[in-house]
């Protein structure tokens, strides 16, 4: 089972940075704003595949403290920790040479829910594969 959860961690980690790999272009282009000095393709590979590593282990603690109410618990505490984190990129301060500071959230809010989507919509797969 824990190895099941960590290829689970990887591949949600590997779909999320995708994801916001994709969605930070897109932003680029619909707003022509570069923030490749604070977010870009390494630091977003990086952050996701460590949320969701970081998930796994949480889900194999909580699994094994609270048995079959577990997942269920596990999604629950995950998705409000996704809504908690939303102030972190709301109240990082730019560096004053960044232009249009307050387009930032814009493109980092959203970003925040992709390794718990990425995990919610695999998690089906891997469990009825068993793995």
């Amino acid at each position: 089972m824990t190895r099941g959860i960590f290829v689970q961690s990887l591949v949600a980690g590997i779909l999320a940075a995708i994801a916001a790999n994709i969605y930070n272009q897109i932003y680029f282009f619909a707003t022509e704003v570069d923030y490749s000095n604070i977010i870009n393709v390494g630091s977003l590979i990086g952050l996701n595949l460590g949320v969701s590593l970081i998930a796994g282990l949480v889900n194999i603690l909580l699994t094994n403290l609270f048995k079959s109410k577990g997942a269920i618990i596990f999604n629950f505490v995950y998705s409000v920790g996704s809504f908690a984190c939303v102030i972190i990129p709301i109240a990082i301060t730019l560096p004053l040479s960044t232009p249009f500071p307050e387009l930032f959230p814009g493109l980092t809010v959203p970003m925040v829910f992709f390794p718990v989507i990425a995990w919610m919509t695999i998690d089906p797969l891997f469990r009825k594969s068993g793995t």
